[in-house]
């Protein structure tokens, strides 16, 4: 069976600064996969998935959600996706139930559904008491998970995390590895960028490696594990 391609990034070259970032990024996807994007601190992960979401502009190529070309159709294409940050990007002037009221209007979630997933989520990322509350009161791990929850209300193609288990207790992280689990056998697609080595081992079904501005190497976990094993990590 051939899986089809969710998200196609094509020959992409990014700058900050007038300094090229990252070169000749070409790799894809697939539907129901999880990827991991790894690489060193300053290998430009980051800048790649702020890229994808449109916060940073790339200077050439092309990248497309579900064959919605992001210079195409950006509003369409925003739709595509759900993006978890390394940092929490909460508004101080919002309760974290207004937060999640924002999300279901912005992605058109159906009230059924979206009391469902706050009940659900909420108790399992012990935030039921803090609905009525402002970010600015909350801990970084309280606005992390506040913000994990916002990504996961709607059903998106393709889910963006980077870094998602930063700031997040154990119980969370496994939680959240759980409900990524999930998500891919339900045909979700899923791109994110982490530091534990162990979580690209248990999570992902490929993997692409950047080093020095371009993909140094991509492939199927296993051959992630071989790369592990002689050192290149």
């Amino acid at each position: 069976m051939t899986l089809q391609s969710v998200l196609t990034i094509n020959n992409c070259h990014i700058s900050m600064r007038d300094e090229i970032v990252l070169s000749q990024i070409t790799f894809e996807v697939q539907q129901g996969h999880i990827t991991a994007l790894v690489g060193h601190n300053g290998a430009g992960k980051s800048t790649l998935i702020k890229t994808i979401i449109g916060l940073l502009e790339k200077q050439s190529g092309a990248i497309a959600i579900n064959g919605i070309d992001q210079d195409g159709d950006f509003l369409e294409y925003k739709y595509q996706f759900s993006y978890i940050p390394e940092e929490p990007l909460l508004l101080n002037e919002l309760t974290i139930f207004q937060h999640f009221q924002l999300y279901q209007k912005s992605y058109h979630i159906p009230d059924a559904l979206f009391i469902d997933r706050i009940q659900t989520y909420t108790e399992a990322f012990e935030l039921m008491d803090k609905l009525d509350e402002y970010p600015e009161s909350l801990s970084k791990g309280m606005r992390q998970k506040a913000q994990t929850i916002c990504a996961l209300l709607p059903e998106v193609p393709l889910l963006l995390i980077d870094e998602p288990f930063m700031g997040l207790d154990v119980y969370a992280g496994t939680y959240l590895e759980q409900l990524l689990k999930e998500r891919r056998d339900q045909g979700t697609s899923i791109l994110l960028t982490t530091h534990q080595l162990d979580k690209v081992h248990n999570l992902a079904d490929d993997f692409v490696m950047l080093k020095d501005g371009r993909i140094s190497s991509a492939g199927s976990i296993d051959h992630f594990d071989q790369l592990d094993r002689r050192g290149t990590l």
